[in-house]
């Protein structure tokens, strides 16, 4: 499947050479490579140590017009017990733009929640939190709009089938749709909200505020689920503080709660304390973190070591 993956890729930057050639343009156009790779190791009482590939990613992307660009992106994944190895689309889109209006059609990530539209390769933390994970849209197929205002204010909005990542069919006939809107108070501060409505079924709605300066980052989420008929409501949120003491060691930490509406739901608390190192510049990382998880009431604790080498290319 890897290979396919190669072979799909060589034949899609020999089918552009070709047509630039037919279209007599002398340069064929650029295909941008890039991606990142995440090795993992962890350690659990009475699991002991376990070693992983968390993420391996290639990214092309490209332009066929002044105005209208593409993007494909792959995600490698290794093998489980009784799976082989496989590759899993995860973005395939294109897009216009036009000044400040931008409109793409494909699988993309719906613009719900301020830590899921970062790349994970960019999260202060190993992972998302876990309120995120569980309540996130995440990748759907669709089409949506973006509008910014003089660099301020960016409004989000779109409509997705609602049934995820790589399902080509609308199953239920609903639809998901999916608006988000950021505003900069001053440089260094930007509030956010977004909601999601399954239509006909449950709503999920957040709220982030973002003060970031090269001195250090403070962040916090609100995220939060509505059921339309029946149900109790599901919320979790999570704050998180970092700072560069020297170029290369960023301190952190993380403090995050979720627990569902149903009167026999577990509730979940974790605190991250950790720090991501560079020692070779801003295309690697490491990092260390220890995750403390309490679950249920009066509550279990479970504690976690990791460390994850990352490359960006």
């Amino acid at each position: 499947m890897i290979a396919r993956l190669f072979v799909a890729a060589a034949l899609l930057h020999l089918t552009a050479s070709a047509l630039a050639a037919q279209g007599g343009q002398s340069t064929p156009p650029a295909v941008r490579w890039s991606g990142y790779i995440q090795a993992r190791e962890t350690y659990q009482d009475e699991i002991g140590l376990t070693g992983s590939i968390n993420r391996a990613r290639l990214s092309a992307a490209g332009s066929v017009a002044g105005e209208v660009s593409w993007r494909v992106q792959g995600e490698f994944r290794t093998g489980s017990p009784g799976r082989s190895a496989s590759v899993s689309l995860q973005d395939a889109y294109i897009r216009w733009t036009k000044q400040s209006l931008g409109v793409q059609v494909g699988q993309f990530k719906t613009p719900f929640t301020r830590e899921f539209i970062t790349s994970l390769a960019e999260v202060e933390t190993a992972d998302r939190a876990f309120v995120v994970d569980t309540l996130a849209p995440k990748r759907d197929i669709g089409v949506m709009a973006d509008y910014a205002v003089g660099g301020l204010a960016t409004f989000t909005a779109g409509i997705f089938n609602g049934d995820g990542q790589n399902v080509t069919a609308n199953a239920d006939s609903s639809v998901l749709g999916v608006a988000r809107a950021t505003y900069r108070i001053v440089p260094y501060l930007a509030l956010g909200a977004n909601v999601a409505a399954y239509f006909g079924d449950s709503t999920r709605y957040g709220v982030d505020v973002n003060f970031e300066t090269p001195y250090g980052v403070l962040r916090a989420e609100f995220i939060g689920q509505s059921f339309d008929v029946g149900g109790d409501d599901d919320d979790g949120w999570y704050v998180l503080a970092a700072s560069p003491v020297t170029p290369w060691l960023q301190p952190m930490v993380k403090y995050e709660q979720f627990e569902r509406g149903a009167v026999a739901a577990i509730p979940l608390e974790a605190w991250t304390f950790g720090a991501n190192v560079r020692p070779w510049g801003r295309s690697t990382r490491i990092t260390l973190e220890y995750v403390a998880r309490t679950t249920g009431d009066p509550g279990v604790t479970r504690g976690l070591g990791l460390a994850q080498f990352q490359v960006i290319f």
